[in-house]
């Protein structure tokens, strides 16, 4: 009877841990989480999540990841969206098509992307209404 309710309680304690792929490990495939994932693997295919990717030094990413935030060290190649921001170490290699809120890029990683920055274009517009303003008052 209370076999139940301590299933309950892990499905509810799952969704806010950290989901980790060791090294020496391949993973092939559609990957959907819930919760934070740390990468030291390789993973062949789409990553969606609604927490925070971290790809270790070892780690290697291809195809499309989709999430809030990023952290890399190791590699990525194929289609990033982050709705917050992409942090890049050193170490990180990324190549493909980039989409983020805010970017952040340590001197010695590579970064050899089609970027899109997605708010800038509302701050750049704002400052030129201001300034358009001041001038007419």
């Amino acid at each position: 009877m209370f076999s139940e309710n301590k299933k309950d309680k892990k499905m509810t304690e799952g969704t806010n841990s950290q989901n980790i792929i060791s090294q020496g490990t391949k993973l092939v495939g559609d990957l959907t989480s819930e919760g934070d994932m740390r990468i030291d693997g390789t993973i062949e295919g789409n990553i969606t999540t609604k927490g925070k990717v971290v790809v270790g030094k070892a780690g290697f990413v291809k195809g499309t990841l989709q999430g809030t935030d990023a952290y890399f060290e190791g590699k990525f190649s194929g289609k990033l969206a982050l709705s917050g921001t992409l942090t890049l170490k050193d170490s990180a290699v990324v190549e493909g098509e980039v989409s983020v809120a805010k970017l952040a890029v340590e001197p010695g990683a590579a970064f050899n992307v089609t970027c899109l920055m997605k708010g800038s274009v509302k701050e750049i517009n704002s400052g030129q209404q201001s300034k358009s303003a001041e001038k007419t008052a």
